[in-house]
């Protein structure tokens, strides 16, 4: 597929700031399964500074943006050539070995519910590959896709209680379901063309790795119940959703802020 995605971040202050510093991680991996057209990012009225790719495989670039200001926009506008490569990520060149991705972080920290939910799912799978897909399976039974039922700091354990949740609450949860069996598992960011059905998905998506002996990584997506295919853009992994997320930064004053985003992906022509 042809792939082009327009997406928009715009940070807003109550009171104008003396500046801000981000780290931005909004470029499509280098791997199989994706090529870049062309892809641009630009902070507005911000100066672009040093890039390196990062022990995960993953490009990052810093900005700064002087002030005052009272608003900062990001803005990223790419084309990308996918193919379906069964959720297998190859040709990802990426130093940290697997079992680094076992670091137990507050949000995906496995509570007894989450052990017991691993532990069930697996029981009497032998396979790696079917052990995976067992987990993603009864994630995305156990918590409903649900938007707005859960925030930005909800946890895996949290959402496992509640429920339900959104993309993020079930790459987490997965994450920490593998962990509980001793499985390394990480976050990954990206965009989604469309869900399952073919309904446009107007948002950035998540999904979740699974380190899967003799394969390697495998992504699986729990929210849509499938493995990541051509409709997927794959950014930056992380070991949750702070930790993978595609802008972090900090402003420069005390002022209150609110976030906007704005995302289409849409497809082209071959």
């Amino acid at each position: 597929m042809i792939l082009t995605v327009a997406h928009v971040t715009t940070y807003r202050y109550d009171r104008p700031v003396r500046g801000a510093v981000q780290s931005i991680r909004i470029f499509p991996s280098s791997c199989e399964g994706q090529r870049v057209i062309d892809w641009e990012v630009a902070v507005e009225g911000g100066l672009r500074g040093g890039g390196f790719t990062d022990g995960a495989g993953d490009q990052v670039e810093g900005w700064s943006i002087r002030g005052p200001v009272t608003e900062v926009a990001v803005r990223v506008a790419g084309t990308v050539e996918t193919t379906d490569t069964a959720g297998v990520l190859r040709g990802h060149r990426e130093a940290l070995p697997p079992d680094a991705w076992l670091r137990p972080t507050p949000p995906i920290r496995p509570d007894a519910a989450l052990a017991d939910l691993a532990r069930g799912a697996v029981a009497g799978a032998a396979d790696p590959l079917d052990r995976a897909h067992r987990l993603a399976g009864a994630v995305a039974e156990a918590i409903a896709y649900r938007p707005g039922t859960t925030h930005a700091h909800t946890t895996a354990a949290e959402s496992l209680a509640q429920g339900e949740g959104v993309c993020q609450d079930h790459a987490q949860a997965l994450i920490a379901c593998a962990h509980a069996i001793g499985q390394p598992a990480r976050y990954v960011s990206g965009y989604l063309f469309a869900t399952a059905d073919g309904t446009p998905h107007e948002a950035a998506h998540a999904w979740a790795e699974l380190w899967v002996e003799g394969l390697g990584w495998v992504g699986f997506d729990p929210a849509n119940a499938c493995c990541p295919d051509a409709r997927y853009i794959r950014l930056a992994s992380g070991h949750d959703a702070r930790d993978a997320a595609p802008i972090r930064g900090i402003a420069l004053g005390m002022a209150d802020e609110t976030l906007d985003v704005s995302v289409a992906v849409q497809a082209g022509q071959q």
